[in-house]
């Protein structure tokens, strides 16, 4: 399904896991595969591994777990008036399924990359010590509905990441994640009534100092509001927010 040459729209793939969950290991894999294979004609994936808390207490705490990651879930989950479960695939902040099906996902991301996309940029230039300077532009929205906001998000990801799990239903495993969630945070909202640029920022950010600099990633997207529709997305290039 991978071809050269061919433009390609960014499609944001989340993932909700947790190192609790033996079901998980697989859609962290497959995450992890999409990002480095990119198989998808016309579509560029970037992954979010998000780590939700609600399994802390079933033996094993993942120490890249947050509550905010769980209801971001919840979020989507009540879109659908489903349940929220892992590991589960959200493709565009729209279709949802179980995370390891991957058959499906390509199907799934294939789709999304098809309609027209809302023009994302950002780039990183080194500041002082655990900080990064990114600017951000967005172009003209696309796809926007009436009545809905398009809000600019900022995500962190790590990756590298493993972890030796000693209890829990994963105890005794090795677990190597995809481009772990670190930080998301709200930039504002572009407007869709602009027909150039609908939103710009440059901003100096606090990175962690826990954090390899070398494996993190800046991701920016374009949310609805309400329907929690992905508009378009950028991020950097793997290492451009080095030491």
């Amino acid at each position: 399904m991978k071809s050269s040459g061919s433009p390609r729209h960014a499609v944001i793939v989340e993932l909700f896991t947790s190192e609790g969950c033996s079901d998980c290991p697989p859609a962290d894999e497959l995450l992890a595969q999409l990002e480095a294979k990119q198989p998808v004609a016309g579509a560029e994936v970037i992954g979010l591994e998000e780590h939700v808390d609600y399994w802390n207490h079933q033996g094993w705490r993942d120490p890249y777990s947050s509550a905010e990651w769980t209801e971001r879930q919840r979020e989507y989950a009540m879109l659908r008036s489903e349940s929220i479960y892992t590991p589960e695939m959200i493709v565009d902040g729209t279709t949802g399924f179980v995370g390891s099906r991957a058959r499906h996902s390509l199907q799934i991301i294939e789709q999304a990359a098809i309609p027209a996309k809302t023009d994302v940029s950002i780039t990183a230039s080194g500041a002082e010590k655990n900080k990064e300077n990114l600017a951000v532009r967005v172009g003209q929205v696309v796809g926007a509905k009436d009545g809905d906001t398009p809000e600019v998000w900022l995500a962190i990801t790590e990756s590298g990441l493993h972890m030796a799990v000693t209890s829990g239903e994963n105890s005794g495993r090795e677990l190597r994640h995809a481009s772990v969630l670190r930080r998301l945070q709200r930039l504002g909202a572009a407007d869709p009534r602009n027909a150039g640029t609908s939103f710009a920022l440059q901003r100096v950010v606090s990175l962690d100092s826990r954090w390899i600099r070398s494996n993190l990633r800046a991701v920016v997207f374009v949310q609805e509001r309400k329907s929690k529709r992905i508009l378009g997305a950028a991020a950097t290039m793997p290492g451009a927010i080095g030491p």
